[in-house]
């Protein structure tokens, strides 16, 4: 049974009384954490809107702060309020239906255009009638301090990848921090409502959406500024085994084709996986170990973690 909806209060700015029709709608859901430095790097475009959804964060100056911030912006922004915490993918269901363009950009709040023209060049995307395009992500201007240095190296590793690799796999490289959606597509599958916690929901939405309409990539990056320490790591991939086993529930083959899904598979095998977990957590924690050492048993322990539902 899905939870009853969340309590919303709607409240838009100045320049959306006097925008007309957006061709295309930026979606922006969070959750104790401010859009407001990625509200004010968005250049204003002809025919673009912002739709802003706190998802239940129920801090009065997160509220303050980003309805000072949208007071003094360009764009015309509907922020929406939500007295108790929806989720990742009910929240971004929601966000499209107060949207009004043609197309959804959707944005995570930790991201920050690396180009000044990065809507401008979205519009001119959309163009071409694509039905899902992303726009792929960076670190360019993400911290290089030392406690977020095992996010860094994975993250470079495996997720900032050019449009050219990303579209050798294109499902499987679709996140919801720089992604472009039709409507119509979006009103043929959205995201699945039942999945909780962190991970996994935007890609299993991938996997449905390229069966049917197919995927594109590009190379109009955004920097993902929210890199965490290893503690935080840990946790949300902790909190991500629910929905990775759903979405081997739900798409079998696919997930078997990916190399983290095969190394659970063989951890499975393994006697004693809680204390495999156990020291693979703690070469993690360690920071007398190289970071690349680190980096790796960090993956192990996502693999050992899936381990119990493959």
């Amino acid at each position: 049974m899905n939870a009853p909806a969340a309590t919303a209060s709607v409240i838009t700015n100045a320049a959306y009384a006097q925008a007309g029709s957006p061709r295309l709608s930026v979606l922006i859901p969070f959750y104790k954490e401010s859009p407001s430095t990625l509200l004010r790097a968005l250049t204003p475009a002809s025919g673009v809107e912002i739709v802003v959804l706190d998802d239940g964060s129920g801090q009065a100056e997160l509220t303050q702060d980003v309805l000072s911030t949208i007071d003094n912006i360009a764009l015309p922004v509907t922020f929406i309020s939500l007295a108790h915490n929806e989720g990742r993918a009910r929240g971004r269901n929601r966000l499209t239906k107060a949207a009004r363009g043609d197309y959804f950009l959707c944005l995570d709040a930790d991201m920050l255009p690396d180009a000044p023209d990065f809507l401008t060049r979205w519009l001119e995307v959309m163009d071409g009638d694509p039905a899902v395009v992303f726009g792929g992500f960076s670190l360019q201007q993400a911290s290089t301090e030392k406690r977020f240095a095992i996010h860094r190296l994975m993250a470079a590793k495996s997720d900032c990848l050019d449009a050219a690799t990303r579209a050798l796999t294109p499902e499987k490289y679709v996140f919801t921090s720089n992604l472009l959606i039709r409507r119509d597509v979006f009103g043929a599958q959205d995201f699945d409502g039942e999945f909780s916690g962190w991970g996994w929901e935007d890609v299993e939405w991938a996997m449905r959406v390229a069966r049917q309409f197919g995927v594109h990539h590009i190379d109009n990056t955004a920097t993902h500024l929210g890199l965490d320490p290893a503690d935080t790591l840990i946790r949300k991939y902790e909190q991500s085994v629910g929905n990775f086993a759903r979405v081997v529930q739900k798409h079998p083959a696919v997930v078997a084709t990916y190399p983290s899904y095969r190394v659970a598979r063989l951890i499975r095998k393994l006697p004693l996986r809680g204390a495999l977990r156990a020291s693979l957590r703690g070469v993690v924690r360690s920071e007398a170990a190289p970071v690349r050492a680190r980096a790796f048993a960090l993956r192990l322990y996502r693999a050992a973690l899936y381990a119990e539902v493959v």
